[in-house]
């Protein structure tokens, strides 16, 4: 065996070795889970009942705002079980039984996780119990009482314990797959590698001419406009200010549902959620058409074909760094002022460039022999802005769609991307903090990249005689 390969080899395997220990010795804590609390309702009447919950860390458990609140439209007509997701870490509940508009009974309160009932009624310290009757477990309201509302502590430590030893299991199944998944992943990578480093290495050798290439393929998309590259900028600022429009002023209350939980100004929430999409949009548009595009260099013997995907790429990266600036003076704008969390959007960007490489690769190449892919990435990605949260709020569908499809819904890389944004800016949370959903995004772009790679390289051969 040559020494490369054994040293290669090698490297892999010490790979492997650290990979499963780092999975195995992780230790993942319960507090991102979310738990159900559940209650029974009676009353005859329709009536608007109002969940209200503080977690771990805040500095009063009794510190209740509309942001951690969750609504339920109970329609009347008899007792019925009602359940609200709360995070795992809640230290305290305030049910609401609407504003004395109607008699209501409230009882069998209980907290549960997958289904496993963790505390009950009698296992729950009631704090404060405001113009309520209670008997036996029973907790009422009459008509025409003023505020009423009951608050109970819920004994944070004990519920993320239960919520643990529940997740012991799973989690063991779930470390032992993802080793299987990566040990795999990196022998593919090993048994692959002249193919997956061949795109990498031509890039950097030919890094001057990409350069050269991307700022005239920026130039010339709008050459011959009376405005020129101004028409860049303009188009995305007016797509913000139409949504924000639409779903912050004329659909405001018909919008207040995809909304709740959001702290930070709209357009600013909004305008985070935009910027890395307009970046991935346009590289996903051009990219796919990059060799059709450029079919004359294509046929130049001489000429690496393998730069002209990556041309589009970088090329859009120019308006997307004026973009980045104007989320953050905009930030500023709102009092969100730049901090070292702001410099994570650098992170963020190259992991969404590494992301649309691996993509690009495959679809440009796809392209040269079936054109009509391009107007299919067109309605994909209409479809993806809808299903990426960008313009809604994921936390705040939590109690209204299926814990399945939240999970499909958050397997979309961009996901990460679109969140990472916004915590740069608004919500200060470093990525690292996030280590399931950071290393989910790197794996799925490593897989995308080593089959946009492999596929290039087989159909590169082609090129020439179809185009």
């Amino acid at each position: 065996m040559k020494k490369k390969k054994m040293l290669s080899l090698c490297l892999i395997l010490a790979l492997m070795i650290i990979s499963n220990f780092a999975i195995a010795t992780y230790e993942k804590k319960p507090t991102g889970e979310k738990i159900n609390v559940e209650f029974s309702v009676d009353s005859k009447d329709a009536v608007d009942i109002k969940v209200y919950y503080t977690e771990k860390g805040q500095a009063s458990k009794e510190d209740f705002s509309e942001t951690k609140s969750v609504t339920i439209n109970y329609k009347g007509s008899g007792e019925k079980t009602s359940s609200v997701v709360l995070p795992a870490a809640v230290q305290s509940i305030r049910i609401d039984p609407g504003e004395g508009t109607a008699d209501v009974s409230i009882s069998e309160v209980s907290v549960s996780y997958k289904k496993q009932v963790l505390l009950s009624t009698d296992e729950m310290q009631m704090t404060k119990l405001n113009n309520m009757k209670q008997k036996a477990g029973l907790y009422q309201t009459c008509k025409g009482d003023s505020d009423p509302y009951i608050v109970w502590s819920i004994p944070t430590e004990q519920v993320l314990a239960d919520v643990a030893k529940v997740m012991a299991p799973k989690m063991l199944a779930v470390e032992i797959l993802l080793c299987i998944i990566i040990d795999l992943l990196l022998m593919v990578i090993w048994w692959k590698r002249r193919i997956l480093f061949a795109i990498p290495k031509e890039i950097v050798e030919n890094r001057k001419l990409i350069i050269s290439l991307a700022k005239n393929d920026f130039k010339a998309k709008f050459a011959g406009s009376y405005f020129g590259i101004i028409w860049a900028f303009v188009q995305p600022v007016v797509t913000i200010v139409v949504y924000w429009f639409v779903f912050d002023k004329a659909l405001n209350s018909g919008t207040q549902i995809t909304k709740e939980g959001i702290e930070a100004p709209f357009a600013l929430w909004l305008t985070a959620g935009m910027v890395p999409w307009f970046y991935f949009s346009e590289v996903l548009s051009a990219g796919s058409n990059a060799l059709v595009e450029y079919n004359y260099l294509v046929k130049k013997v001489v000429f690496k074909i393998s730069a002209l995907p990556f041309v589009k790429v970088l090329s859009s990266i120019f308006v997307h760094v004026f973009f980045v600036v104007f989320m953050i003076i905009l930030s500023a704008c709102y009092g969100f002022y730049p901090s070292v969390y702001t410099l994570q959007v650098i992170y963020y960007s190259f992991a969404m460039m590494c992301l649309c490489i691996g993509i690009v690769y495959a679809t440009s190449a796809m392209t040269v022999f079936f054109r009509d892919l391009t107007q299919l990435i067109n309605i994909l990605l209409q479809v993806l802005m809808w299903m990426t949260p960008i313009m809604w709020n994921m936390d705040a569908m939590q109690n209204r769609i299926s814990p399945v499809v939240l999970t499909i819904l958050k397997m979309n890389p961009m996901y990460y991307i679109v969140s990472g944004y916004r915590d740069s800016v608004i919500n200060h949370i470093w990525f690292w903090t996030r280590p399931e959903t950071t290393l989910y995004f790197w794996g799925v772009t490593v897989v995308l990249f080593m089959i946009g790679s492999v596929i290039f390289k087989k159909l590169q051969v082609h090129f020439a005689d179809v185009l």
